[in-house]
């Protein structure tokens, strides 16, 4: 059986069967309803009866929360200072990668060029 799971408005779930991961974004006990908008940003309704049915864990938020979420400003994000990239980071050279070997190419098959492209 199911451990009976509240829904809580803000309140990422994941749920099990289906590997789908939304949030509560209100919760109509007068109607009986939970809203939820998925990842992708599509919203849905569930009767409170089948919420209490399906196989759901509360989870944290997923890295980018803010895919399905319009108009969010930085500041309501809420990172701090010390979270924030510094000026230095950005001019900071970038980690070299590792050299691709390329394939040689016959002189017969290059064009006229000679790039054989």
């Amino acid at each position: 059986m199911t451990a009976r799971v509240l829904p809580e408005v803000g309140q990422w779930y994941a749920h099990r069967d289906k590997g789908q991961m939304f949030h509560v974004v209100a919760v109509d006990d007068e109607d009986g309803v939970v809203e939820i908008q998925g990842f992708d940003g599509d919203v849905d309704e569930i009767e409170l009866d089948s919420w209490f049915a399906m196989p759901l864990d509360p989870t944290e938020a997923p890295e980018d929360w803010t895919g399905p979420v319009d108009d969010v400003e930085t500041d309501d994000l809420g990172y701090t200072a010390d979270s924030e990239v510094s000026g230095r980071d950005w001019r900071a050279p970038l980690d070299e990668l590792p050299a691709q070997p390329q394939e040689a190419i016959e002189p017969d098959e290059a064009d006229e060029d000679g790039l054989g492209r």
